[in-house]
């Protein structure tokens, strides 16, 4: 029967495991609690191919339980209470660990019928994901879980696992492996094990007796396949939250690099939007001009698509990365806004009220007002703000030389 060679050279203990030293090293947190024997309610939370399921596994063994592997797609709550009902019995002489892949799938009502099993110990839960706990499994749940998080297997680290694969893939055979080739494939998987050795299976089963596995191949392989993108998933938003950061922290080349990544994934349009909100939150004041700009190259690359909107999106990118930056505006809206939800309104003055209305003088409506372009430089002193607010004030002028400047006209006009 056929076995897939990630599955043939699975670690069999914990010191066999690549990456995951932060958790997993003699000391480590998760290390110490499966040495110890007592295992909470976990939930493994991180990218697929790295090692979540292994290292259930092992914590099975080494803990002599039965372990039931479930899948959270297929899986239903009757398949839990079926584990239950073996307890107990020769089947499960030390109790059950089941692991539950992809528990993002179980709905709320599902998630909660874990409940009752997880709560009076008759099962040890381990949990698997690969999108964020805290947003996609319920509280109740969560709370009485300990989430670990595993991280991407670094180049160095997977040279060693894709070593072994191609020693034991090639153990009595006349095939030899061109210099470059394990690195190569370390550094194209985006740190997911069982990628790199899929493309180990592919470049040794079609080698011929007496070839060579060229490093060209092992481009072809695994071209591509270090990027993770999922445009519903938490990797999108974190490139999109790194997009922004870069360019709001004035670094093109981090710009242009997540920009790409997006492009590549497919998601033009959140990255022209992202581009639109940096323009006015970001940028604002210090460079007004620049809104126009991004949303002429924005609208130039949907009337352009791709590849040849990334041109223009890069100039926005890039532009926006090296303008001056202000978000005395941005905190000028949040500073009125949190005074409005927190009740902090009042009363338009009487004089800044509609009056173009038969009987609104009666009412005193616009008496008092003043028009501005009757006076010297068009301004003249009068409270524009209710009097519950009277003197607060929302907006600090920034330090660019935008702000400044129109700062420096208004205290001459206002003689302060």
């Amino acid at each position: 029967m056929y076995q897939p060679l990630a599955d043939k050279i699975r670690p069999q203990s914990l010191d066999d495991v690549v990456g995951q030293r932060g958790l997993l090293k003699k000391g480590g947190i998760l290390r110490r609690i499966i040495d110890s024997g007592q295992i909470p309610n976990m939930i493994f939370y991180g990218p697929s191919g790295i090692g979540k399921t292994t290292v259930a596994s092992i914590i099975a063994r080494q803990t002599r339980r039965t372990l039931y592997r479930l899948n959270a797609t297929t899986a239903s709550i009757q398949d839990i209470r079926a584990v239950v009902d073996e307890l107990d019995t020769f089947l499960a002489p030390n109790g059950a660990l089941v692991y539950l892949d992809e528990i993002q799938y179980f709905n709320k009502k599902q998630q909660q019928s874990l409940l009752e099993c997880i709560e009076s110990g008759k099962i040890t839960l381990i949990a698997s994901t690969t999108e964020n706990p805290y947003f996609y499994v319920y509280g109740a749940v969560l709370s009485r879980c300990t989430v670990f998080e595993f991280l991407p297997v670094e180049p160095d680290e997977l040279c060693r696992a894709v070593e072994r694969a191609f020693r034991l893939a090639l153990e009595g055979r006349d095939v030899s492996v061109e210099d470059g080739v394990v690195p190569a494939i370390s550094g194209h998987c985006g740190g997911d094990v069982r990628k790199a050795l899929n493309a180990v299976e592919l470049l040794t089963g079609g080698a011929a007796d007496g070839g060579t596995v060229t490093l060209e191949d092992a481009k072809a392989v695994s071209q591509r396949s270090n990027m993770r993108f999922d445009r519903d998933g938490d990797g999108h938003y974190d490139i999109l939250s790194a997009f922004h950061k870069s360019i709001r922290g004035s670094d093109p080349d981090a710009a242009v690099h997540y920009l790409a990544r997006l492009l590549e994934g497919g998601d033009m349009m959140s990255a022209a939007r992202r581009l639109l909100v940096i323009a006015a939150e970001d940028v604002g004041l210090a460079y007004p001009q620049v809104m126009p700009i991004v949303k002429a190259c924005v609208d130039a690359a949907f009337q352009l698509g791709m590849p040849e909107a990334r041109l223009p999106l890069a100039e926005a990118a890039l532009l926006l990365a090296t303008a001056p930056k202000s978000n005395s505006a941005a905190v000028a809206i949040e500073g009125a806004l949190a005074d409005l939800r927190g009740g902090n309104v009042g009363d338009v003055p009487a004089g800044l009220r509609d009056a173009h209305y038969q009987g609104a003088a009666k009412l005193g409506r616009g008496r008092t007002y003043q028009f501005p372009h009757d006076y010297p430089n068009h301004w003249v002193a009068q409270q524009y703000l209710p009097d519950a607010l009277r003197g607060r004030a929302y907006y600090a002028y920034g330090t660019n030389k935008n702000e400044q400047a129109a700062k420096n006209y208004w205290e001459k006009v206002k003689n302060k």
